[in-house]
């Protein structure tokens, strides 16, 4: 039986950028951070490990030493209820640029307000407001 299961994202080179703007964005914390040192398998100064929160949810990240030829894809998401328009409409807003937007915000029938956006790292977010 695991331990427990934590979300984690690969990316090449840009995993500290992410991790510290999705912990500013959510009110989280970064919990552990190791990187590659010289001589190490991967370039030196990037993340080997680091492991961060954000609204209770544990997430971990890396820079992979190699480049592969995927990527995130939406059908893997993080899924944030927001506590209010304003925070969803932020999110949306910081998320959104340089990204994709997938679904527009606006009332879908399932919720107040929904919005699906792929932000400048890949990484696909549905923003909810219930």
């Amino acid at each position: 039986m695991p331990r427990s299961v934590v979300t984690q994202l690969m990316f090449e080179g840009k995993a500290e950028e992410a991790m510290n703007l999705y912990v500013s964005l959510f009110n989280g914390s970064v919990t552990a951070v190791e990187k590659y040192r010289t001589g190490a398998h991967g370039p030196e100064g990037t993340i080997k490990r680091a492991e961060f929160t954000i609204a209770g949810h544990r997430l971990a990240c890396i820079d992979s030493p190699m480049p592969h030829a995927f990527t995130f894809t939406p059908s893997a998401s993080l899924f944030v209820e927001c506590a209010d328009e304003a925070e969803l409409d932020a999110a949306f807003a910081t998320l959104s640029a340089g990204g994709a937007v997938l679904m527009p915000p606006g009332g879908y029938g399932f919720s107040k307000k929904f919005t699906w956006v792929s932000d400048r790292f890949g990484v696909s977010w549905q923003l909810n407001l219930a």
